[in-house]
């Protein structure tokens, strides 16, 4: 499949991401909350920012609660622009 070409070999690699699945009611896609850390910008204290990221889930397989990693694809709907690379742990 020409869409599983390794993203180390590209000149520009996709972005990959770690993050928990929050929803899993739609057909093949999964919401995937992902936590990003960064020092605010006067006060230099951490905040955390979350982002929403719609994956696309061949499989169907993602429960609620499972951390994932994505990794960057070309747009395949109006939102999912991420697809599932890996599930590092299941819900327990």
């Amino acid at each position: 499949m020409a869409d599983q070409v390794p993203a180390e070999g590209r000149p520009n690699p996709r972005k990959v991401r770690e993050g928990l699945v929050v929803s899993n009611g739609m057909e093949k896609t999964a919401v995937v909350a992902v936590t990003s850390r960064k020092p605010h910008p006067r006060y230099n204290k951490t905040v955390a920012r979350t982002s929403k990221l719609y994956v696309h889930d061949e499989a169907n397989d993602l429960k609620v609660g499972d951390r994932v990693r994505v990794q960057e694809t070309r747009p395949l709907s109006k939102l999912k622009r991420w697809r599932l690379v890996e599930v590092v742990e299941r819900a327990k």
